[in-house]
């Protein structure tokens, strides 16, 4: 049913905006700004030959809001939500607009045109779903939405960009062999012995994920989520950031090398890119960068890595080394079981439930006081 929904949208529409936070939205945006190219935001359908997602629905800025149905008003799109009751605030508020304005687009063929992931059995979206005949899929009850991308919260957006899911399951699926071994030599919970170690042993209090792709960056908000929700309880778990090399080594990275030396560095390393550039030689040679011509600006990139490494690490800023063969759907499929498996060891190793968040309703509960008393 997946498939067949996919097609469908890859053939009407533009455009899928797909309304979720969380867990219900940083999973797919990973996987698909990882899979895609760069600048397939500006591209027209032609050129990529595949709708475009947007996503939403992971804030309250009504300037963006706003600024989406105002770029929606002459597009072919179709909408994704995605929450399993049907009432997370962001998502409702969202799903609330853009349902309204689909309709007042489509009329009746907006039904065709809403694609709702919700709980199988109950819940606000499942009754209304029911009630307006939409096409739903389930989120499964005994996963949380931070550990959902390998079910049809991520898979179906995943699959209308036009990445080969088959791959990334297959990928998973070689994870969850290798990954729940019960060996030592299982980096999966190599992964999760070496942040225990550094936070109770070593005095480390934050954990950097470092890649030096930019289409890792979603990722990275996905590795963020899933080890700040799963082990940020009971006044324990490492703080988690990111950090894009060698950018913000020029912001920074001055902080890490000589500042307070309560950080260590998970770095994440492709092998092998898809794409290169060589250094083209130049007679002038005005940058004096000669040096560095018909050399490979990823061979240059990894010599960066190298530096960026020793440097870090003879300044007491320990690194841990994740490498996967190529960026492609399988070895995603792959790096998405291990951090999921490596988080979950990691936070049973605290004596912490890696799979509740009884801490994210607090802010809940406040606002909705605030906004009945407005």
């Amino acid at each position: 049913r997946i498939i067949d929904a996919s097609k469908k949208i890859q053939e009407n529409s533009d455009y899928l905006i797909v309304i979720g936070i969380g867990g219900s939205y940083l999973g797919a945006r990973a996987v698909i700004e990882a899979l895609t190219n760069n600048f397939s935001n500006i591209m027209t359908k032609q050129e990529r030959n595949l709708p475009k997602i947007i996503f939403a629905g992971n804030s309250i800025s009504s300037t963006y809001l706003f600024e989406l149905t105002d770029f929606l008003k002459d597009k072919d799109f179709s909408i994704n939500v995605i929450s399993k009751s049907g009432s997370t605030f962001e998502t409702a508020v969202a799903f609330r607009v853009l349902k309204s304005f689909c309709e007042e687009k489509y009329g009746e063929d907006a039904t065709s045109r809403i694609i709702v992931t919700t709980d199988a059995e109950s819940g606000l979206l499942k009754i209304l779903s029911d009630k307006a005949g939409y096409e739903t899929f389930c989120v499964p009850d005994d996963i949380g939405g931070r550990f959902s991308v390998l079910t049809a919260v991520g898979l179906f957006p995943i699959m209308c960009a036009g990445i080969d899911t088959d791959a990334i399951l297959l990928g998973a699926n070689d994870g969850l062999e290798e990954y729940t071994k019960k060996s030592l030599d299982n980096i999966s919970l190599k992964y999760a012995i070496i942040r225990n170690a550094m936070f109770k042993d070593e005095n480390k209090e934050i954990e950097y994920l470092v890649a030096h792709e930019f289409k890792l960056s979603y990722l990275q908000e996905w590795w963020k989520q899933l080890f700040a929700e799963s082990e940020g309880k009971n006044g324990k778990g490492l703080y988690v950031e990111s950090a894009i090399f060698t950018r913000d080594l020029h912001s920074f990275g001055q902080m890490i090398q000589d500042g307070n030396k309560i950080t260590f560095e998970t770095i994440i390393e492709v092998e092998n890119l898809k794409n290169d550039i060589i250094i083209p030689y130049i007679d002038e040679d005005f940058d004096n960068l000669n040096y560095l011509a018909k050399k490979s600006l990823n061979d240059i990139n990894k010599v960066a890595v190298t530096a960026t490494r020793k440097a870090h690490t003879d300044g007491n800023v320990p690194t841990v080394r994740i490498k996967i063969p190529k960026l492609d759907a399988y070895n995603i499929g792959k790096l998405i079981y291990f951090f999921e498996m490596s988080c979950a060891i990691s936070a049973y190793m605290l004596e912490v439930n890696p799979f509740d968040q009884p801490g994210v309703d607090n802010y809940k509960k406040n606002m909705y006081q605030l906004l009945k008393k407005m």
